[in-house]
């Protein structure tokens, strides 16, 4: 089992690319699938979605636009602080479009009650939420979540743009912290 380290912490091997690959095809077909007919703009969490989000775009077979804002809850930390700051607002003008948010991990759901509470009040034809990487079995709220890629266990992970203090985003793979 592959082994890497990130400051104080080690990590062992977890998810493949491939895997990861897998699951984007099947998100990708299944948006493809419901707004073919349309031009939906996908919203981009930063930082830790940008590969999933670049992988999700190069295999989306529709017209589709982009944007992005910021959010932050983890601080630096092996958990979520409970806390959620907005450090980017959106890009784009979403008024009266398809909205989907693309989420690299949902785990507590304080994030995404964050964005709903911040486009609830911006007038959208429509919202989805799909999220790569999903914890169940930490999941606090009662808010729906369209689409998921994979369920994980309550592990804290790193690699395909969730880091550890800032580092780690990198990897293709997906790590585990080692002895979780």
């Amino acid at each position: 089992m592959e082994e890497i380290k990130i400051l104080d912490k080690t990590f062992t091997s977890f998810i493949s690319s491939e895997e990861i690959d897998h699951s984007i095809q099947r998100m990708t077909n299944t948006l493809y699938e419901e707004y073919k007919d349309k031009i939906p703009v996908f919203i981009g969490v930063l930082n830790g979605v940008i590969m999933f989000f670049s992988d999700f775009l190069k295999n989306y077979k529709g017209n589709c636009e982009i944007g992005f804002l910021q959010v932050s809850s983890y601080k630096g930390g092996l958990q979520s602080s409970g806390t959620v700051d907005l450090i980017a607002d959106m890009t784009v003008d979403i008024t009266n479009r398809d909205i989907i948010i693309l989420e690299d991990i949902i785990d507590t759901g304080n994030t995404l009650e964050y964005l709903y509470k911040l486009l609830e009040i911006k007038p959208v034809r429509s919202i989805k939420i799909a999220t790569l990487f999903f914890k169940p079995d930490v999941y606090k709220k009662d808010l729906n979540i369209d689409l998921i890629g994979m369920n994980i266990p309550n592990k804290f992970v790193i690699g395909y743009g969730l880091d550890y203090n800032g580092l780690g985003r990198n990897f293709k793979d997906l790590y585990q912290l080692k002895g979780e």
